[in-house]
């Protein structure tokens, strides 16, 4: 293993554990706290631990039932995810043994992080929780539970983590009602760290990854392509077009580019032509070298049909 790869490494496990943390700290300075619930598998520990008085914390019902959807993990997404799963899971029992250890850090009257407004604490309990697991996610480990299901699904078919969890979080959440000392309230607070952390996840993952598409219309389409293809090693496509008013024939530039490359290409191409005209459109998905791949759900049934002999 060379010097580079071992640094790759010890940097994912380290974004690992800031995930981690992050992921933890909210369920335990926030949300038991002030005995409110989310979805999620930790949510059900949460609910099993408010229900047997605390005498089943977090931190041993979590361990428990991530170890039989850590045999899940290993059969489908493989060995790396496999081996990072034990990692935050193991990490994030930890964490749910250690925290409530410094009540002086509690959201809650006379903690550090004590905020009187209700609305509040779910939504920033959210946002921590969410931008945790999507540092985690996006370095290929997972806190167990309903990510494990995510990311199957997310292998085959593209659906977003965040997507997901709202889903089976809302069936989750509303649990809640079954305890005699909750309401409502106790449902939309959860609805509210929910709808908070799936934006973050989604945010975190995707973000980084989304993509604009751009017409260019130039009279040095030439020196505009060859920067994007020489510098920015991206493709370029020449689309032919007739001018409406004068009849010319005009070239039309098409680009597909990751959206935190758009500030560079917009700037190169007003310097090399400040009379350009381009049009930039967000786009939701983009699938082929250099972008994503294609993920249809549709190989395997493919594979299936071949080897019956079945036609199309």
């Amino acid at each position: 293993m060379d010097s580079k790869r071992i640094l790759n490494t010890a940097w994912e496990y380290l974004a690992l554990i800031v995930g981690t943390f992050l992921y933890s700290m909210p369920w335990e300075w926030f949300v038991v706290p002030n005995g409110y619930s989310s979805g999620g598998v930790t949510g059900l520990c949460i609910l099993l631990q408010y229900a047997t008085g605390g005498l089943i914390p977090v931190s041993i019902s979590y361990l428990a039932v991530n170890v039989v959807l850590l045999m899940i993990a290993f059969a489908v997404l493989g060995k790396s995810f496999g081996i990072k799963t034990i990692f935050v899971i193991a990490l994030s029992s930890a964490f749910f043994a250690i925290l409530p250890k410094f009540p002086m850090c509690f959201c809650a009257p006379g903690g550090f992080l004590y905020i009187p407004d209700n609305v509040l604490i779910p939504i920033i309990a959210g946002v921590i929780e969410g931008l945790g697991l999507g540092i985690v996610l996006k370095y290929g480990g997972s806190t167990g539970g309903s990510d494990i299901f995510a990311m199957i699904l997310n292998k085959y078919w593209p659906v977003s983590p965040g997507k997901f969890y709202m889903v089976t979080d809302a069936v989750i959440i509303a649990m809640v009602l079954f305890f005699p000392d909750k309401g409502f309230s106790d449902v939309v607070y959860g609805y509210l760290m929910m709808i908070a952390s799936a934006a973050l996840v989604d945010y975190v993952i995707i973000g980084s990854k989304s993509s604009v598409q751009i017409l260019v219309f130039s009279s040095r389409n030439k020196d505009i392509a060859d920067f994007v293809m020489k510098k920015m090693d991206r493709g370029v496509t020449i689309l032919k077009g007739i001018g409406g008013y004068t009849g010319e024939d005009k070239n039309v530039l098409l680009l597909m580019i990751r959206s935190k490359e758009l500030p560079l290409v917009t700037e190169v191409i007003k310097e090399i032509d400040h009379d350009a005209f381009v049009s930039v459109v967000p786009a939701k998905s983009v699938y082929g070298e250099g972008f994503e791949e294609m993920k249809t759900g549709i190989s395997k049934l493919g594979k299936r049909k071949a080897s019956t002999g079945t036609d199309c």
